[in-house]
C-alpha cells in the first residue's frame, strides 16, 4: 500500500530564526540588520540553480582581528559545497565552478592580498567577480594541452562570500551587501569556535536548509519581490534574492530584510569613498563656486589645497605623489565630464580687472554637477559661508591679504560681476 502521508512542511521563517542564533553565537556583526543579511545569504546559497542573479557579501575592516574570517567559518559550515580559499588564479576558479560536483559556494579570505595596494590588480580574478553575479555570465579560455588548444567557454555564476582588510575594487561593491567588521568592544563577547565540535553542529542546521529550499525552487525562480521604496538598478539586483528568501520564509522576516537592505545600502552609500572626479566636482560645488557663476584656476586652486581632509595637497600630477594639485592636473580631471552641449569641460579666460586669466565657470560644470555629485546639502542663508577667496582687479590671489582670503558666495558674486 502506497503510504500518501504528506510530507511535513518546514517553518521557514523558524528555521531562519535558528540560523540566525547560529551566527551569533559566534559571530559579533556591527548592526542587527547584519545578521539579517548574512542569514538570508547563506540561504539563497542554496537556491543558486533557481535565481538569475547572486548577491556577493564583503567583510570588510580596517585592521585584523575583528571577525571576518570567523564569519567565513560559520557561512562554510552553513552553505552547500563551500570551498574556502585565500588565493587562486582565474582558471582554476572557473573550472571549480564548472566542475560536475556542482556549482560551490566561494569563500574568499584575505581578498585584500588579491587586491590591495601591492596585488597588482589581479583583472582576471576580478573580471571572474565582476561578472558571475549574473546566470548566464561566461568567459573564454583556452584548454587542451601543449599546442592543442581550443577555445572553451566557462561559467563564472556561483555565490561568493568575501572577507579582508580595507575595500575592494568599486565594480565588485556594487555587487555586494557590504559588513563593515569592527574590533569587539569589552562588552561583546561570543562563544568560542570550535571546528571538531561545532561544524558538525552547523552541518546539520545546513542540511535542513537544503531541506526547506528545496521546496522553494520553483517559488523563487517565479519571485519579483517588491523593492524599498528607491531602491533600483544594482542594488535592487543585489538585494532582489535575499529578499525573495525573505518573502518565502514569511513571519517577521519580509520586514526585517528589507528594514536590512534600506539601512546597509545607506551604509555603503555613506561609507563609500568617491572617485576623485566625483569628489573635485563635490568640492568645486559645495566649496569654491558656491553660487559664484565663474572662478580663475588661481583661485580655485587655493580653496582646495585649503580643505581639511582633503587629497588636494597630496596628489602629484599622476593623482598619486605628494605634489598638490596643480592647473594641469585639474584640467585633466576635469576634461573627463563634458559642459550641458556635450563638449569636454576645459578653462576658458574670465575677466578680472585688466587681466584675462583662465579659470571656470558654473554653467560648465552645472550638467556634471547634477549627473555626479550628491544632492546639494541645504544650507541657510545666514550660515552659508564660502572659503573661497577675494578676486579682485587684477591683483595675484596667491598675494592678496591674508584677511581678505574668506567672502562670503554673496560678495564674490557681486566682486566678479562687477569686474566682468
Amino acid at each position: 500500500m502506497t503510504d500518501t502521508t504528506p510530507a511535513l512542511s518546514i517553518d521557514g521563517a523558524a528555521l531562519l530564526d535558528e540560523v540566525e542564533a547560529f551566527h551569533r553565537r559566534f559571530n559579533v556583526f556591527p548592526t542587527e540588520h547584519a545578521y539579517v543579511a548574512v542569514t538570508l545569504w547563506d540561504a539563497h546559497a542554496h537556491l543558486i540553480d533557481a535565481l538569475d542573479g547572486t548577491a556577493r557579501i564583503a567583510f570588510l575592516s580596517p585592521e585584523p582581528g575583528s571577525g571576518k574570517s570567523r564569519a567565513l567559518e560559520i557561512i562554510e559550515t552553513l552553505t552547500p559545497r563551500a570551498a574556502t580559499t585565500v588565493n587562486a588564479s582565474a582558471n582554476a576558479l572557473f573550472r571549480l565552478v564548472a566542475a560536475d560536483a556542482g556549482t560551490p559556494t566561494l569563500l574568499f579570505d584575505e581578498i585584500d592580498t588579491v587586491f590591495g595596494p601591492k596585488a597588482g590588480g589581479n583583472e582576471e580574478v576580478r573580471g571572474f567577480l565582476n561578472s558571475g553575479y549574473r546566470r548566464g555570465a561566461k568567459s573564454l579560455r583556452c584548454v587542451g594541452e601543449g599546442s592543442d588548444q581550443k577555445a572553451g567557454w566557462f561559467d563564472s555564476f556561483c555565490a561568493v562570500a568575501m572577507a579582508g582588510l580595507g575595500s575592494l575594487p568599486d565594480t565588485i561593491l556594487t555587487r555586494s551587501v557590504i559588513i563593515r567588521m569592527r574590533k569587539r568592544a569589552p562588552n561583546e563577547t561570543c562563544e568560542p569556535y570550535r571546528r571538531r565540535v561545532h561544524e558538525k553542529q552547523g552541518h546539520v542546521l545546513r542540511d535542513r536548509i537544503a531541506e526547506w529550499t528545496a521546496t522553494l525552487h520553483d517559488q523563487i525562480a517565479d519571485a519579483w519581490p517588491e523593492m524599498p521604496e528607491g531602491v533600483s538598478d544594482r542594488p535592487a539586483d543585489v538585494w532582489e534574492p535575499l529578499l525573495a528568501v525573505a518573502d518565502a520564509a514569511g513571519g517577521h522576516w519580509p520586514e526585517r530584510a528589507r528594514a536590512a537592505c534600506v539601512a546597509l545600502l545607506k551604509a555603503a552609500s555613506e561609507g563609500d569613498q568617491a572617485s576623485l572626479g566625483v569628489r573635485l566636482l563635490t568640492d568645486l560645488r559645495d566649496k569654491v563656486f558656491c553660487g559664484v557663476d565663474r572662478m580663475p584656476t588661481a583661485a580655485i586652486l587655493e580653496v582646495l589645497l585649503g580643505l581639511d581632509d582633503a587629497p588636494w595637497s597630496d596628489m602629484g600630477e599622476d593623482g598619486q605623489g605628494s605634489k598638490p594639485l596643480t592647473a594641469r592636473a585639474l584640467s585633466r580631471l576635469l576634461s573627463q565630464y563634458v559642459r550641458p552641449d556635450n563638449a569636454p569641460i576645459k578653462p576658458r579666460g574670465i575677466r578680472v580687472g585688466a587681466t584675462t586669466p583662465k579659470g571656470y565657470y558654473a554653467e560648465d560644470l552645472s550638467d556634471a554637477w547634477i549627473r555626479y555629485c550628491p544632492p546639494d546639502p541645504q544650507k541657510s542663508a545666514t550660515s552659508a559661508t564660502s572659503a573661497t577667496s577675494q578676486v579682485n582687479g587684477g591683483e595675484s590671489v596667491a598675494d592678496a591679504p591674508s584677511e581678505n582670503r574668506h567672502v562670503s558666495a554673496e560678495s564674490d558674486t557681486r566682486q566678479l560681476r562687477m569686474v566682468g
